[in-house]
């Protein structure tokens, strides 16, 4: 190591701040700054301890090109996208990334932005020199999934024209994060299509409210459905012969948004400008042939959808994803009207912060209707929040039967107050068997009558394998019990299950049995209120840990904000007889353990330790109570967990812990 840089040159990179190095960081530190200099070759011969080590010192383009050749020696870059994070983010902030892809390219993404946008963030400015650099934005490209449209991109159509390339060839996600008007905004219409036509672009997010833009980008993705709103605008520029505005939104299809810049793009892009539609139309206008009428009948023809491209005509992408994050009644609109001919569409997301109205959905459902009533339909996955009322739910699965997965969010009123369902307070026989293989419910501030509503569907769903379910309070008095003994008896396919703010505290029978019948791979019980009732808590928790250590299947469980306190130290014989549980995620966040019990629960853990690497979440904690306790309980842990933890502050959160004991 002393070989890879005198002392010298080692004291040009240390800070006086750092005087404190071991002799092994002075020579990380000098690697990294010369590692132009040394190799990739010399970095890859050294001993694998020494690897690990060094990972945690290298710039991110560094980690990048070594990579390939530490995976080729089994040796994974995961620690070293971990400790960029980390940097990011804070020592205080729990990084819950599982591999070394995902760390990767979180990391990718989030300093791409950074960099690309030119925004300022403290580790973009300490880093600047190895950040700001072709070199750097190049990899960052060709890893990256997802790309926002945010300010304006006209530098992918000049000086970063190279960077366009990469990211056709590998964005699946573009998300469009500011109105643009299809006539004015012609560069990010471009950059928009080249994404979505010429790249792999499967997915996009819609995250502002404009009906003009949805409209723009389902025309002729299998919808031929024009809006008023893009109809007057195609109106104006034909109507006015202005061409130039006026390619930016009929020759999209013939390319004439590529005819933009084809003049400076390298001879390999292999984009070859189609103008015979275009000039078709010229030669109309200027004969005095064409009205408006007919123009606007041709602006549609030549939007409607191909068999395939014609000869030099652009390719078109198809959209297989579509999320809406702010709906309004103007998107349902755009949206209703063209969703009968969008047989291109998977999955549908529409979200909302406030209460969709009841008219709009019942709209949605009347096009759902008429979509899936085609042969041609690809509609397996809807999520529609917020719905105002759960009646809805049953308009949904009923336009849709051939869904698979299912997630809705239900705001205020009370179930029986609007539309109810065909046979409250029963089973409905005439429910057919519906292929739901994920379902997920979130319910706020909505109490029902009764569960029939969803144990109705739960009972007609044998091929569920996740359910998800939020916030579904009873009146007082009544039990959940009902969709317990649902999900034991007609879900024993059931692989994930999810209860959050449900109240489960006189349901362990029925927890216990449902154990017994099920395969569950993940269980999350999570501010279920579990302990609340049970008048031997440490008993019947124990009773609920060894029904868990039965499962071989179970991998992650979540038991956070639970009250669990001082009888944490039970959840240790998960690991202990014959049959350890084979767990290798385990949340008990949000608990109010203090650092003396955490202690026992290491030395009990340490006594019987997980058969793997178990990941522990720990955070929102008291720990600050006693941080020496604290730290030698997480010191305790290290040798056979991951533990995951945050700062935590008494004074500014007890007040919010009280209120909910």
């Amino acid at each position: 190591m002393l070989a890879m840089g005198d002392t010298a040159r080692k004291a040009d990179i240390i800070n006086p701040k750092d005087a404190c190095l071991t002799l092994k960081e002075i020579c990380f530190l000098a690697v990294r700054e010369h590692y132009a200099a040394l190799g990739i070759e010399a970095v890859i011969d050294l001993p694998t301890p020494l690897i690990k080590g060094l990972l945690l010192h290298l710039t991110v383009c560094q980690l990048d090109e070594l990579q390939p050749a530490l995976n080729k020696r089994g040796i994974s870059t995961h620690a070293g996208w971990i400790g960029v994070l980390q940097e990011m983010r804070g020592l205080n902030h729990a990084i819950n990334f599982h591999t070394e892809e995902e760390a990767k390219h979180e990391v990718m993404r989030i300093i791409f932005t950074l960099v690309f946008y030119g925004y300022t963030s403290q580790f973009v400015q300490k880093n600047i020199t190895h950040l700001n650099t072709p070199s750097f934005l190049l990899a960052a490209a060709k890893c990256i999934k997802y790309f926002s449209l945010d300010t304006p991109v006209e530098s992918l159509t000049s000086e970063r024209r190279h960077l366009l390339k990469l990211l056709e060839k590998g964005i699946r996600t573009v998300c469009v994060s500011k109105c643009m008007d299809p006539s004015d905004r012609k560069t990010d219409l471009y950059v928009l299509h080249r994404l979505l036509d010429h790249g792999v672009a499967k997915k996009v997010v819609i995250d502002v409210k404009c009906s003009l833009m949805l409209s723009w980008i389902l025309l002729n993705r299998g919808s031929q459905f024009v809006s008023p709103e893009l109809r007057s605008l195609m109106q104006r520029k034909m109507a006015t012969c202005n061409l130039q505005a006026y390619s930016a939104i009929a020759d999209r299809a013939s390319c004439g948004l590529c005819i933009k810049t084809a003049a400076s793009e390298d001879q390999d892009d292999h984009v070859v400008p189609c103008k015979r539609l275009k000039l078709d139309c010229v030669e109309e206008k200027e004969s005095g042939k064409a009205n408006l009428d007919v123009d606007l009948k041709f602006l549609c023809q030549t939007f409607a959808p191909r068999e395939g491209p014609s000869a030099g005509a652009c390719p078109w992408g198809q959209i297989e994803c579509l999320e809406i994050r702010k709906c309004v009644s103007d998107t349902f609109t755009v949206l209703n009207n063209a969703l009968p001919t969008c047989f291109f569409l998977r999955s549908l997301t529409l979200h909302s912060i406030t209460s969709f109205r009841d008219a709009d959905v019942l709209g949605l459902a009347k096009a759902l209707k008429t979509l899936t009533g085609s042969c041609r339909c690809s509609l397996t996955e809807l999520s529609v929040s917020v719905l105002p009322y759960a009646g809805l739910l049953e308009f949904l699965l009923d336009a849709n039967p051939h869904l698979t997965s299912l997630h809705v969010e239900i705001q205020t009123a009370m179930l029986g107050s609007r539309l109810l369902l065909r046979h409250p307070g029963a089973e409905d026989p005439d429910m057919p068997e519906l292929p739901l293989q994920k379902l997920s419910v979130k319910v706020a501030e909505l109490q029902l009558t009764d569960l029939h509503f969803i144990t109705n569907v739960l009972r007609h769903s044998p091929h569920l394998t996740s359910l998800h379910i939020a916030g579904m309070r009873l009146p007082t008095g009544s039990s959940q019990s009902l969709l317990l003994s649902t999900l034991s008896g007609s879900n024993q396919l059931l692989r994930s299950l999810h209860l959050e703010d449900v109240k489960l505290s006189d349901c362990l029978p029925e927890i216990l049995n449902l154990l017994r019948n099920c395969k569950l791979e993940e269980l999350r019980l999570n501010d279920c209120r579990l302990l609340e009732r049970w008048s031997n808590k440490q008993e019947s928790l124990h009773q609920l840990v060894c029904a868990l250590r039965t499962l071989p299947s179970l991998h992650t469980l979540s038991l956070a904000q639970n009250r669990i306190a001082k009888n944490v130290c039970v959840l240790a014989d998960l690991f202990s007889g014959p049959s350890p549980s084979p767990l290798k995620r385990l949340n008990i966040s949000s608990n109010f353990i203090l650092p003396a019990e955490l202690l026992e629960f290491s030395r009990r853990l340490r006594k019987h330790p997980p058969p793997q690497r178990l990941t522990l979440d720990l955070r929102k904690n008291p720990g600050d109570r006693d941080p020496d306790t604290w730290s030698s309980a997480l010191h305790r842990l290290q040798p056979f967990c991951v533990s995951l933890v945050e700062g935590w502050s008494s004074s500014n959160t007890m007040a919010d812990y009280i209120s909910n004991m």
